[in-house]
């Protein structure tokens, strides 16, 4: 009973130790260099308590649930009892794991829209573009980017191939789109693979990857394990891109017709 507040207890110091230093330099700033009282002291010390409690909690959180749930999840969806293979079969064809690709891929859609990050990019684009952007449309272009990144990233573990060949033909493809993008979306797009690496999609996606790793066969958690994230962020880049221009085509064709 008393191992979780002593547990919680050094997530919370670890967690002051981290906020400490952001904390230090917005008051420093604040008092040297611009030489102004904080606004709403009290308020503004109450958030920073907010956050402090907040992020210990979700730490804690992602250590009991998050984490042994990915793991719990990878093996399960490999097992040769899942699989309905003889479980001496040392040499299972990639074929083998699709519901693992199509948990990837779903966890990956789910956990982006779910995303605080890439909810409050999207509603500020729709904001300041009046209405050119649309919000739910650039979650869903997100989403689907994150689906089809983490679905292929697990292909990747489970073939074992090597992850540069995958990140660099991603951003060969990204450049390419990007001379024929229409402008108003390339730095939102850039940064749309940014906020997809936040604090839902993380965690959940690196227990995944090495859980997935530890399960397969051959695989090495190190070396294979990690690596789900780059495509999580990547992907993303290309999906929005890819919405950007069939959204100028379509307005183009409905406007010659």
């Amino acid at each position: 009973m008393s191992y979780w507040p002593e547990q919680f207890a050094l997530v919370l110091l670890a967690t002051c130790r981290d906020i400490l230093p952001i904390a230090a330099i917005i008051i420093g700033f604040q008092l040297l260099i611009i030489r102004k009282p904080i606004a709403h002291f009290k308020k503004t010390l109450s958030g920073f308590l907010y956050v402090v409690l907040g992020i210990a909690f979700f730490l804690e959180g992602l250590e009991m649930a998050l984490f042994p749930l990915g793991k719990l999840m990878a093996t399960q969806l490999t097992t040769a009892e899942f699989l309905g293979i003889n479980p001496t079969v040392q040499n299972v064809t990639w074929q083998a794991y699709y519901w693992v690709y199509i948990f990837a891929a779903s966890i990956g859609f789910a956990t982006t829209l779910a995303e605080p990050s890439l909810l409050a990019v999207a509603i500020k684009a729709e904001q300041i573009s009046g209405g050119t952007i649309n919000a739910w449309g650039l979650r869903l272009a997100v989403a689907i980017g994150v689906a089809f990144g983490l679905g292929l990233g697990t292909i990747r573990i489970v073939l074992g191939t090597e992850l540069y060949y995958f990140i660099v033909a991603g951003y060969v493809l990204v450049l390419i789109q990007t001379l024929f993008a229409p402008k108003m979306i390339i730095g939102l797009a850039y940064d749309s693979g940014g906020v997809t690496t936040s604090t839902v999609t993380v965690p959940l996606v690196t227990a995944l990857g090495l859980g997935l790793a530890e399960a397969v066969p051959g695989r090495n958690p190190l070396l294979d394990g990690f690596g789900l994230i780059a495509f999580a962020s990547l992907f993303p880049i290309i999906a929005v891109l890819g919405y950007a221009k069939i959204a100028q085509w379509l307005g183009k064709r409905s406007l010659s017709s």
